[in-house]
C-alpha cells in the first residue's frame, strides 16, 4: 500500500475529533472520503499531509512512518495537497503560485515539463498565466490549487472538497481531470460533499461519520449501497 492509517487518533483541544480511523490508498487508486459537514473528512487529509499531530497511531506513506515527520517534508517525499478553501496566493499570478509548488525542487527544465503539463490539463491557466490569483473566478482558483499541487511531482495527491461552491459544469470538468491525473499516474485521496461523483470515479471509498469509518467498499458498491443513497445521494 501507498497509504496507511492505523488507529489514528486526533484531538482538538479536549475533543475528539477522529476515533481511531484506519484506512489504506494503493498505488494507482482513487480512493474517497465521503461524509456529512464535520465527519472529520478535512481533519483527517490534515492529519496526512502533517497539519495536524495524531495523537495515537501511525501514518505510513511508501513503507515509511512519517507519523511525526514535519508537513514540508512530507511534501518532499511525495505527498501534496490541494486544500479545502483552495488556498491560492491572491496577490501572485497564476505562473507564480504554480511555481510556489514546485518549491522543493531544483531541476528547472523539470520544472517547466510540469508547469506546460499544468497547462495541458487546465488551459484557462495558461491564458491567465500573468493574471494575480485573487482575480481569477472560482473554478479558476480551483484550477489553480490542483495544478500548484501537481507542481511537487506528488505520489499521493490529496483534493480536499474540489468541487465547492462550483458550478455544475465545472464539477463535472473538474472531476473528469481528477480521471486524468491518476491515468497519468498519479494516485489520489478525495474528499468531497458531492458523493454521487466522488463514488462514481472511485476505485475504493470510505464513509466517514462522527469521526469513524462506518462503511467501506468500492466505489460502485457505496454508490448503490441503500444506506449511502438515503444519507449521501438524496436517494430514499
Amino acid at each position: 500500500m501507498l497509504l496507511e492509517l492505523r488507529e489514528i487518533t486526533l484531538l482538538y483541544g479536549r475533543i475528539q475529533a477522529l476515533h481511531g480511523i484506519s484506512l489504506t490508498v494503493g498505488e494507482g487508486e482513487i480512493v474517497a472520503l465521503i461524509g456529512a459537514n464535520g465527519a472529520g473528512k478535512s481533519t483527517t487529509m490534515r492529519a496526512i499531509s502533517g497539519l495536524r499531530p495524531v495523537a495515537q497511531g501511525s501514518i505510513v506513506f511508501d513503507g515509511q512512518d512519517i507519523t511525526k515527520l514535519r508537513a514540508d517534508l512530507r511534501v518532499v517525499r511525495g505527498v501534496s495537497q490541494s486544500p479545502e478553501g483552495r488556498g491560492i496566493f491572491p496577490g501572485m499570478t497564476v505562473r507564480e503560485n504554480l511555481e510556489m509548488g514546485a518549491y522543493t525542487r531544483r531541476n528547472r527544465a523539470e520544472i517547466n515539463q510540469d508547469l506546460e503539463r499544468a497547462y495541458t490539463l487546465f488551459p484557462r491557466l495558461k491564458e491567465r498565466e500573468k493574471q494575480v490569483g485573487g482575480t481569477l473566478s472560482g473554478g479558476e482558483q480551483q484550477m489553480l490549487a490542483v495544478g500548484r499541487a501537481l507542481m511537487s511531482r506528488p505520489k499521493l495527491l490529496l483534493l480536499d472538497e474540489p468541487s465547492m461552491g462550483l458550478a455544475p459544469m465545472l464539477i463535472q470538468q473538474i472531476f473528469d481531470i481528477v480521471v486524468e491525473i491518476n491515468q497519468q499516474g498519479t494516485t489520489v485521496l478525495l474528499v468531497e460533499q458531492n458523493a454521487q461523483q466522488a463514488l462514481s470515479r472511485a476505485h475504493r471509498a470510505y464513509v466517514l461519520e462522527t469521526g469513524r469509518i462506518v462503511k467501506t467498499g468500492t466505489g460502485a458498491e457505496l454508490l448503490h449501497d441503500p444506506a449511502v443513497k438515503d444519507a449521501y445521494l438524496g436517494v430514499a
